[in-house]
């Protein structure tokens, strides 16, 4: 390895990920070559990564930027935590780059490692580093995203739970029907465990119905609610074969087992991402906002960080989060639309926070028909009320303000009237 001491040349760092290992290079401000080597994801690769990095001249007034694919992983931590700035650069624009020093399509990982340290070379302005956010919101950022994840999964285990009962159990999508939450709820569930098929639920007495809902959490009108299930059950209906059914109750009851962890993954995730969003100094500013409860708060926190400085202004905001209209115009023509590139889980949670909205603030309300009346379509109005309220939140994290209707909707409430 060829390196010496530069404190006078500006370096920057490309490191190509792997799952085995990492190559790392290192160019000066005229895209000369000063060091290259590949390094394990072990303690003794990392300090043979800050090593390079040290005689390559880091420290010695400001550290050496580095590049990379992905934002998260033990390496990009430990990154971090030296205090450099930390650039993820999306993959489809290494690619792009990749044309402007190859044009035979060629890659190999010292290429792309040389890529990634020629683009914070040349354009380290129009890229953000990975932001500076502090240990609990990142820790937030973990539970929200994997309750998020295992509310997904939930929903498609409920889904496929529904298409099979449709194809033999009808009685039993009627009582979900009239349960909150359908059939991820806990009674519906309790049921479903204990009568399998229909054959099963006809030998089903009132009794065992109700210790089966005690079981599942139910305390009031247990009586009452085991006659009007029990009735349901026993109710005629059309039939498979006593073979068929109870296959299919077999198949059932290993989809509910399935559907139980997912259910169960929901509540515990949603639980300690509350806790540790409580905690956090920003949670009475985004909870004061109308349609923003504690997990939406927390999914929002998530997504939005506690570093200040990430977003230049609320129209960064805006772009990151997809509320903010896309125009193309070329010649003549010209076309407004939204945006498809995003951050696809703060886009999800704004869709939900400004529909909750619509009950709980008379400005939302009003903007929203207003929005309608002009011709945009539901979700286009959605859109532009999360739009506006993500202006309002990036005013009052910076200047630790919470909500006030009157300041976010003031002149529309007053034209409504």
């Amino acid at each position: 390895m060829n390196t010496t001491r530069r404190t006078s040349v500006k370096i920057t760092c490309g490191i190509d990920w792997a799952e085995n290992h990492h190559d790392v290079v290192l160019v000066d401000q005229n895209g000369t070559l000063v060091a290259k080597r590949r390094i394990a994801e072990t303690v003794d690769g990392f300090n043979e990564l800050l090593t390079m990095l040290a005689e390559a001249g880091d420290g010695a007034g400001e550290s050496i930027p580095v590049a990379i694919e992905t934002p998260r992983g033990l390496l990009v931590a430990a990154l971090r935590a030296t205090g450099r700035k930390v650039y993820s650069i999306n993959p489809m624009a290494v690619a792009r780059y990749r044309e402007r020093y190859s044009f035979s399509g060629k890659k190999s990982d010292h290429a792309d490692a040389m890529v990634l340290a020629n683009i914070l070379r040349t354009d380290a302005h129009v890229h953000r580093p990975l932001p500076a956010d502090t240990e609990l919101v990142r820790s937030i950022a973990v539970l929200a995203r994997a309750c998020q994840d295992a509310t997904w999964r939930r929903t498609r285990a409920s889904n496929e739970m529904r298409s099979l009962l449709r194809e033999y159990y009808p009685a039993m999508l009627e009582i979900a029907a009239a349960r909150k939450g359908n059939l991820t709820s806990a009674v519906v569930r309790a049921v479903l465990q204990l009568a399998r098929y229909p054959a099963a639920a006809a030998k089903l007495t009132k009794t065992q119905i109700a210790a089966a809902l005690r079981r599942a959490g139910r305390v009031r009108g247990v009586e009452e609610l085991a006659a009007e299930i029990k009735e349901v059950l026993r109710r005629p209906q059309l039939r498979h074969a006593p073979m068929v059914e109870e296959a299919m109750g077999a198949q059932a009851l290993r989809l509910l087992a399935t559907l139980n962890i997912e259910c169960d993954s929901v509540d515990e995730l949603a639980e300690a991402a509350l806790a540790g969003f409580q905690k956090h100094p920003d949670y009475e500013v985004i909870t004061s906002f109308p349609g923003l409860g504690d997990l939406s708060g927390a999914r929002v926190l998530a997504e939005l960080g506690d570093d200040r400085d990430r977003f230049t202004n609320a129209r960064c905001l805006k772009a990151y989060a997809g509320s903010a209209p896309v125009t193309r115009a070329s010649g003549r023509s010209q076309l407004i639309t939204h945006r498809r590139v995003k951050n696809d889980r703060l886009a999800g949670a704004g869709f939900t926070w400004a529909f909750a909205a619509l009950r709980s603030s008379p400005g939302a309300r009003a903007h929203y028909d207003r929005r309608r009346s002009t011709g945009d379509r539901h979700a286009a109005a959605l859109r532009h009320l999360f739009n506006r309220f993500l202006g309002c939140l990036y005013h009052c994290l910076q200047t630790r303000q919470c909500y006030s209707e009157s300041a976010a909707f003031g002149t529309q409430l007053e034209a409504a009237a």
